[in-house]
């Protein structure tokens, strides 16, 4: 075994095919639990996916600038640790975590039975670190629970694991989240 020191910042960034598309297979649930995010992004409009052919038949594509230097997103993720989370908000990540593995003990007795598995810790801590950075693209110094319930479903929707019955009743990880959130009491 060897280890390498990588620069900071790093980041990993990965793309995921339907698994019904041949030659596609799901990563193991803990391979899943180390995104942070995972953001749904749909397919282009007509017009944007016409500009994407006429680029790729000419190679007219236009070079990549960067729009931040290195020193600048170094700076901004020390700026985004120092943003401020109250205990409240906090307790308030953990109710939402603890919903989707006690469903049960947050009213949602009927979430039970679809849920295979709720977000592990990491879910936690990505919560509330994606919280803190939704806080500071609002130019906020502190976290409040509109800043979680922004980012909630990038963070968890591939943390929480559906039964076979929550399948057959055509039930997603988005709709237990919406459940979750609005159940669980905001500070």
């Amino acid at each position: 075994d060897e280890t390498f020191k990588l620069d900071a910042p790093f980041l990993v960034m990965a793309t995921q095919n339907p698994v019904e598309q041949e030659g596609t297979y799901p990563l193991p649930e803990a391979q899943v639990d180390r995104f942070m995010l995972k953001t749904v992004i749909d397919y282009p409009k007509m017009n944007e996916e016409q500009l994407i052919i006429r680029q790729n038949l000419k190679g007219d594509t236009e070079p990549i600038k960067p729009v931040v230097s290195l020193e600048q997103i170094l700076r901004a993720q020390d700026t985004v640790r120092d943003v401020y989370m109250d205990e409240k908000i906090e307790k308030y990540i953990l109710d939402l975590i603890f919903a989707t593995r006690y469903p049960e003990k947050y009213n949602l007795e009927n979430l039970k039975p679809l849920i295979s598995f709720g977000a592990s810790p990491r879910g936690s801590i990505n919560l509330a670190n994606a919280s803190k950075c939704y806080a500071f693209i609002k130019r906020r110094g502190y976290v409040v629970p509109e800043d979680v319930r922004a980012v909630i479903h990038d963070v968890l929707r591939h943390r929480i694991g559906i039964t076979y019955e929550a399948e057959a009743e055509n039930i997603t990880s988005e709709e237990i989240i919406n459940k979750i959130v609005n159940e669980v009491e905001v500070p």
